[in-house]
């Protein structure tokens, strides 16, 4: 059951949120290279990055900490809550400034991280890099999982992708902005190969053969969990996620856009059993090592609307 859309968004946002995910792309964190930096110079090194931002190429999220030290607030913005519990671990790795490069060729993105990182220096330096990859996909359709499943397969799409992942309603500056929940989510391979095939099925709550749902699967599966359609209010979000590989470790990177962070919290706690003490499957075969929560400015005449943060188009 996909989402119907409820509201016809106009506000301007970074295309790349809406866009289908790229063959390849770079999850850079940066943090304050000296943690008692001034508004002034934060904003003069935000300054000098809006010009190598299109929203497409290269996606930003301002942490919950950075609008602190600019003496600013978003409205529903706040740090990634600890939705661990006895035997489930959910890791919390609050962020400073959030980029996803977006592209064709890692080499690129490279020569993308550093302008980026240049700009931002001295006042910005990068914290983690992830580089991540579509895997197996179909032109028109979603690429999959290093488990070898479809990833993405209940996204809302069209206006109710944009009813879901944009703010609305809440004024200049706000609206069409986006509040990104993000993830990284460490697979244990081989205990998921060790599974077999009807396991593996019910891990998911669909069959990998043909990727429809199983009716009869446990509540365990991660397909029930996360029914975006079952909460209430509903849950829905628009996922960009993609996998990524290090030496021998890979996982997912998780990217969740919303129109607030309460649907992703809803879904979250849910997989975490705090609803109703069922755990998702997922957490046997796979871990959260990060988690993080960015805003999402909107654009306006081309360029990131940093009004909300002090910053006038340049």
């Amino acid at each position: 059951m996909r989402q119907e859309s409820q509201v016809s968004i106009s506000k301007p946002y970074q295309p790349g949120i809406i866009e289908p995910v790229p063959p390849v792309a770079r999850y850079v964190l940066f943090a304050l290279a000296d943690p008692k930096a001034d508004a002034a110079a934060i904003q003069q090194a935000l300054t000098r990055l809006t010009p190598l931002v299109n929203g497409s190429d290269v996606v930003v999220g301002i942490g919950p900490s950075l609008l602190k030290a600019l003496g600013s607030e978003i409205p529903n913005l706040h740090e990634f809550p600890d939705f661990s519990r006895e035997g489930v671990k959910v890791a919390v790795t609050p962020g400073t400034l959030w980029c996803w490069m977006r592209g064709s060729d890692l080499g690129d993105l490279l020569h993308v991280t550093r302008k980026v990182q240049k700009a931002l220096a001295p006042v910005f330096a990068v914290r983690h890099a992830v580089d991540a990859f579509r895997h197996a996909y179909k032109e028109g359709g979603h690429g999959h999982d290093l488990t070898g499943f479809e990833d993405g397969t209940e996204n809302p799409e069209g206006d109710a992708a944009e009813e879901a992942a944009f703010a609305h309603g809440l004024g200049e500056g706000l609206d069409g902005s986006s509040y990104v929940a993000v993830q990284q989510w460490l697979h244990d391979l081989d205990a998921f190969e060790a599974l077999g095939d009807e396991d593996r099925d019910h891990h998911f709550g669909r069959r990998l053969a043909d990727n429809e749902e199983i009716e009869d699967a446990p509540e365990t599966a991660h397909v029930k969990r996360t029914a975006q359609e079952s909460f209430d209010p509903e849950a829905f979000v628009l996922r960009r996620s993609m996998p990524w590989m290090m030496s021998m470790q890979a996982g997912l990177m998780f990217v969740a856009f919303g129109k607030s962070h309460q649907a992703f919290e809803q879904q979250m706690r849910r997989m975490a059993g705090h609803d109703d003490g069922i755990v998702d499957a997922m957490f046997r075969i796979s871990k959260p090592v990060t988690g993080a929560y960015f805003w999402c400015p909107p654009m306006r005449d081309g360029r990131l609307d940093l009004r909300r943060l002090g910053l006038g188009l340049t």
